[in-house]
């Protein structure tokens, strides 16, 4: 069969179809590794600055790390497929941290910036680490928006549980529970909140309770002790007795009150800065909006009951100051259901504005409704519309407004010896003070003295160091140990003036009460655990404690629970703060 003629559009259409083959077709390129670098590092700029304007234009999260991660990889398969590790480094360094690495870190010294670039940091400051590298310069931003580099070892990982409690007040004020169910009835007053202060000791572990306080403290170096030495010096001590609060108002019907109470800590503003004490309020029922504390707690009467109390702050926050949050722990009548509530807070400043410690005198502290990071909140809402117009109705209404009566005064000379050994940082009442000082003196033997090291770090056997710190969440075995029978109360009293004054007969003897005492009530099977303000809990306790002698614990019939090598060894790496 004859070829067909091939018309001109034919012949133009297959000189077209050859030219673009020829276009297909790759030149020879000269510099080919060169460009190949090229190419590779201007790609990884590309993506750099996405990085950079997705944290800007977003909060970092888990996707957005994905995202990045994943992007920066494709990237790397495409661009550095057979590429012999050229620039491996760069890329690894400029990979963002995972999802696991810590990104907030707080600074330990002062870094001022010396070049350009450098981001100059104060100590105490908190970063946020956008990119990490190799040559040990990481890029951070801080709270202001700022970024720069600075260098790792200016740097520690921030303990979450040390920032700023606004993440555990907004959690606080957003959950549903029995409170908000009963402020939804109107079963409470409008100024009641869930309790803030509760919440912390709740959620926050030992963070803010008084067994952390007294564990020993480390220096920023992690080799030495910052509040423990042989010869201390005397630190800002303030000594706060709380004496009644007036015209509270009562939680409405279908709650059952288990506990009415104060929680005080230092406070400037923002942050919890010591442990959380706890206070337990008297109450009459004929005067149902008035609470009574014993000014000075002797004798057999609990701790818990002690309004005389001392406060340690190495605070240096012009704001310092203690706040009371009054509280009442309830039971729902119709569910049972268990809840803390606050009835209003107050707060008293150390500090007048030229910085100096304000005057010993007895205050009246106006209750504020909401909770401490709230401003301008009734307790509860006025019936009376309008400002009062007579003084003698002005006078009326100020008489009607929640008060907190605290007085403020000065150690004697012997107090503030005894508080000169105790951490920088503590707030408990002066009724335990002498047992607190004797197990001080006891952990600076141990640490100070005994080891054959500074920086030795084994284990010690010490049961009573091991142990001593759960009782300043326990209260009553606190009181066992004190005033119990056979106790601490019973040892001095038969002690002779020159015992008293001999630091080692005291050290001696105090071992011997604590570990005849108390330490066999901690391991105790017939012991219930220690739950706040459980009346049926709080009894069976009681029973145990006064009822059992040291003979029943040894008894061959008596139950034990099995041993723990815990409950003999002191570990320091692991109390230490």
């Amino acid at each position: 069969m004859p070829l067909k003629r091939r018309g001109p559009l034919q012949l133009a259409q297959r000189e077209v179809d050859e030219v673009e083959k020829q276009g297909d077709e790759l030149a020879p390129v000269g510099n080919y590794d060169q460009r190949k670098q090229e190419e590779e590092r201007r790609v990884q700029n590309i993506v750099e600055r996405l990085k950079t304007l997705s944290l800007e234009l977003s909060p970092p999260g888990p996707s957005t790390e994905a995202g990045l991660v994943k992007y920066s990889n494709d990237n790397e398969e495409e661009h550095v497929e057979n590429d012999n590790n050229i620039a491996g480094d760069e890329r690894r360094d400029l990979k963002p941290p995972s999802q696991s690495d810590a990104r907030i870190y707080m600074v330990l010294s002062d870094f001022k910036g010396e070049q350009e670039g450098d981001l100059s940091v104060r100590k105490g400051e908190v970063l946020r680490i956008i990119r990490k590298a190799a040559d040990g310069w990481w890029l951070a931003q801080n709270t202001k928006g700022s970024r720069g580099v600075v260098p790792k070892t200016f740097l520690k990982v921030q303990n979450l549980a040390s920032h700023s409690n606004w993440s555990t007040v907004k959690k606080a004020l957003s959950e549903i529970d029995a409170t908000d169910v009963l402020s939804a009835m109107g079963a409470i007053p409008s100024g009641f909140r869930p309790s803030t202060l509760n919440k912390l000791l709740v959620e926050e572990g030992v963070t803010y309770r008084g067994s952390h306080y007294i564990q020993p403290q480390l220096s920023q170096s992690q080799l030495s002790f910052k509040d423990l030495f042989l010869d201390p010096d005397t630190g800002k001590v303030s000594l706060s007795l709380l004496w009644s609060c007036r015209m509270i108002p009562t939680p409405g019907v279908g709650v059952q009150v288990l506990s009415r109470h104060v929680r005080l800590c230092a406070f400037d503003g923002t942050q919890v800065l010591s442990n959380i004490h706890i206070i337990r309020a008297a109450y009459n029922a004929k005067s149902p909006k008035t609470w009574s504390f014993s000014p000075r707690v002797t004798g057999i009467l609990p701790t818990l009951l002690d309004g005389d109390c001392f406060l340690r702050c190495n605070s240096v926050s012009p704001n310092l100051g203690i706040l009371f949050e009054l509280g009442v722990t309830f039971i729902r009548n119709s569910t049972g259901e268990r809840g803390d509530l606050s009835c209003g807070w107050a707060f008293l400043k150390l500090t007048d504005d030229a910085g100096n410690p304000v005057p010993n005198r007895t205050y009246e502290l106006p209750v504020n409704g909401g909770t401490p990071y709230e401003k301008d909140v009734a307790v509860e809402a006025s019936p009376t519309r309008g400002s009062p117009s007579g003084v003698f109705q002005q006078m009326l209404q100020a008489r009607r407004q929640p008060k907190l009566v605290v007085k403020l005064k000065s150690a004697n000379s012997r107090t503030q010896t005894q508080l000169s050994v105790l951490p920088d940082t503590l707030l408990h009442c002066l009724n335990c003070i002498h047992l607190l000082v004797l197990h001080r003196h006891l952990l600076a033997d141990a640490l100070l003295m005994d080891r054959p090291t500074m920086q030795n770090a084994d284990l010690i056997c010490s049961p009573i160091l091991s142990t001593f710190p759960v009782l300043l969440d326990q209260p009553d075995l606190l009181d066992a140990l004190r005033v119990r029978k056979s106790a601490w109360l019973d040892a001095e009293t038969n002690m002779n003036r020159a015992q008293k004054r001999d630091l080692s007969y005291l050290k001696l003897e105090f071992v011997k009460v604590y570990m005849s005492s108390v330490y066999f009530l901690l391991h105790s099977p017939s012991l219930p655990c220690y739950c706040w303000a459980d009346p049926l809990s709080e009894e069976q306790r009681a029973r145990v404690i006064y009822s059992g002698v040291p003979e029943v614990f040894v008894d061959g019939a008596h139950t034990h629970l099995a041993f723990d090598v815990t409950e003999l060894t002191f570990d320091l790496l692991r109390v230490a703060w």
